[in-house]
């Protein structure tokens, strides 16, 4: 197309000014309330606007300052091991190497007793020059430093072409299990020594993700990660340790969850965040404040029920890490949350990745999100209002401060109760457990991994109240396994489908649903003639629960009739919360009623209770 077509092109499509296009938008709102219709408050409090505009990058002070994304979008593939046989993590290790793994992270439980041997065998044909390495133990993350710089000695391994990390967090630790990790040893003399043979190594993490994990906000996550690294680097700098070595040796691990652009967006205040904040302590030039990240898929949104949908969070949650900027990723397997990740989890894990980059070319384009007029907005929000959390944790005197004083349990627990009673209550949905859940699915016989958060329970020694980690699931999945491991009575939900049939189609759907996420078999019914076939049909089919799907208009007479013929000892529910003859159905019998402004959980607790479901 020529110069002058383009012209002709343009002025046949002028721009169209915002103020234009609120007018449109008011009109077809026809009196609506505009920020209640279109304006996404998220659980974070950020404000997000349906759309934005070039013009709403130009007070974005963030992007007038120095760029701190990454000049390359490439990324480590990691695969985390759990170490407990020695020879068989050896060969699980080579393994996902010749898959295309190019970063591996051991985690060690906190008694194993382990000794130079034990990483000879572990460590066997390992290429060191080629693939990161990475250590987690939990309070026993110094017994691992001693190990394995004796065993690079005894094996004559150049310490300096090594990369990757340990997993020293002190104040994650404590955060999650109340417990202090023996601080002491990590001083100046140890540091330097370590920071001497591993030049390529980050030897202090932030374990932002445990947060995510006990049901933080984005937001939280972010402020909470940037606190922990600021208190490590005022601890050691004032221990004498060199700013220029110890900003580049902090790790930052992230959570990352099925929001898409918050996570993004995230990542990208999370560089600027600390970069400002490494400033501070003058480091020689801007290399040193770029912050190390390194993203794993998120647990918290994950099911035992339906878990082949795991596999759709993870790729955009992927998708979310790798646009961000991370420098290296996990993607958690799927069935993690049930059982220990088998070859073939494994592999499509490795491979979730492998596609982004080799078929989708992730990895090519710098910068991927930059210029996005909605990303850059939330971008600058999730700054502003993570550095306003961060100031209010320091006027506290810290991260460890507000730890003693409940402060950060707190905020967590503020946002995990509403994030719980969204689940309850359908506003934020997990399919195939909350929503679309398979009724014909059981589940009791498969699970075997029981403490996926890998935390040891130990109440001795605990100076605070640890955050609880948990699934925002399990609660409907402890409803669904009480319902499957019930020996006695029947436990069925028999639909009494009749008249209106939009009303009773819909409502037969969303009833089937309700009771299906409960572990209840639901009888569903193409709609009844009259009400004594369905009288029939129902008494027919020995269901402890009958479920009456029809319109408000029609509940008024069908009910009473309905109540008249059944067993008084089924339990009757209406599907719908007819609000103008409710005391009337009231008077006449029915105690229950789902609608979907219900708590599906305590409604679903309360049949079971009604059943002797223990």
């Amino acid at each position: 197309m020529s110069k002058n077509q383009n012209k002709i092109l343009f002025s046949d499509f002028p721009p169209i000014p915002t103020k234009a296009w609120e007018e449109k938008i008011n009109k077809d709102l026809k009196g609506a309330d505009y920020e209640k219709k279109l304006i996404w408050k998220t659980n974070s409090g950020i404000n997000v606007k349906p759309y934005y505009r070039n013009e709403d990058l130009q007070n974005l002070k963030y992007l007038l300052e120095a760029n701190t994304n990454k000049l390359e979008n490439d990324w480590l593939i990691r695969q985390n091991i759990k170490v407990e046989d020695f020879a068989k993590a050896n060969k699980k290790t080579l393994n996902a190497i010749n898959k295309g793994a190019n970063s591996i992270g051991f985690i060690f439980y906190e008694k194993q007793n382990i000794t130079i041997d034990n990483f000879k065998t572990l460590f066997e044909n390992f290429p060191f020059d080629k693939v990161e390495i990475n250590f987690s133990a939990g309070k026993s993350i110094k017994n691992i430093f001693d190990i394995f710089v004796n065993y690079c000695k005894s094996s004559k391994i150049d310490t300096k072409i090594i990369k990757g990390s340990f997993d020293f967090d002190p104040l994650s630790y404590l955060a999650i299990t109340g417990r202090i990790i023996d601080k002491d040893y990590f001083d100046k003399a140890f540091f330097e020594n370590l920071n001497q043979q591993f030049p390529k190594m980050q030897f202090i993490a932030v374990n932002a993700y445990n947060f995510k994990n006990a049901g933080a906000s984005i937001l939280q996550e972010l402020a909470f990660a940037i606190s922990i690294g600021n208190c490590y680097l005022s601890k050691y700098t004032e221990e004498g340790i060199d700013i220029n070595q110890l900003a580049p040796s902090i790790k930052f691990n992230f959570d990352t969850s099925s929001n898409y652009f918050l996570e993004i967006a995230k990542l990208r205040a999370a560089r600027y965040l600390w970069s400002k904040i490494v400033e501070q302590y003058n480091p020689c030039c801007s290399e040193k404040t770029k912050m190390n990240i390194h993203s794993l898929t998120s647990l918290w949104n994950k099911t035992n029920y339906d878990p082949y949908v795991n596999l759709l969070r993870t790729t955009t949650e992927s998708m979310s890490a790798v646009i961000g900027g991370t420098d290296s990723l996990t993607v958690n397997a799927f069935d993690i949350t049930y059982k220990n990740a088998d070859v073939f989890s494994d592999r499509i894990a490795r491979n979730q990745q492998i596609i982004l980059k080799e078929e989708s070319y992730f990895n090519k384009v710098q910068d991927p999100s930059a210029g996005s007029y909605y990303i850059e907005n939330l971008t600058n929000s999730l700054i502003e209002e993570a550095w306003k959390l961060f100031l209010t944790i320091n006027e506290k005197g810290g991260f460890f401060e507000s730890l003693k004083q409940n402060f950060i349990q707190d905020e967590i627990k503020r946002i995990a109760k509403k994030r719980d009673m969204d689940i309850a209550t359908k506003k934020e949905i997990l399919l195939g457990t909350n929503q679309y859940p398979n009724s014909n699915e059981k589940i009791k016989d498969d699970i075997k991994n029981t403490n996926i958060f890998d935390v040891e329970i130990d109440k001795s020694d605990k100076i605070i109240e640890p955050i609880r980690l948990y699934r925002g699931a399990q609660a409907f999945e402890e409803i669904r396994l009480k319902t499957e491991n019930f020996i006695g009575k029947k436990t069925e939900a028999f639909l009494f489908t009749y008249g209106n049939l939009t009303m009773r189609k819909a409502r037969a759907g969303f009833s089937s649903d309700f009771f299906a996420s409960g572990g209840f078999k639901v009888i569903d019914n193409d709609g009844f003639n009259t009400i004594d076939e369905g009288i029939e049909a129902a008494k027919n089919s020995k269901a402890e629960i009958i479920v009456i799907c029809s319109s408000d208009d029609e509940y008024e007479t069908i009910v009473p009739e309905i109540l008249k013929k059944l067993s008084k000892e089924q339990i009757i529910v209406v599907a719908g919360y007819p609000i103008n003859i409710l005391e009337q159905l009231k008077n006449e019998g029915v105690e229950y009623f789902i609608h979907v402004k219900s708590n599906v959980l305590e409604m679903l607790s309360i049949f079971q209770n009604k059943l002797g479901i223990k």
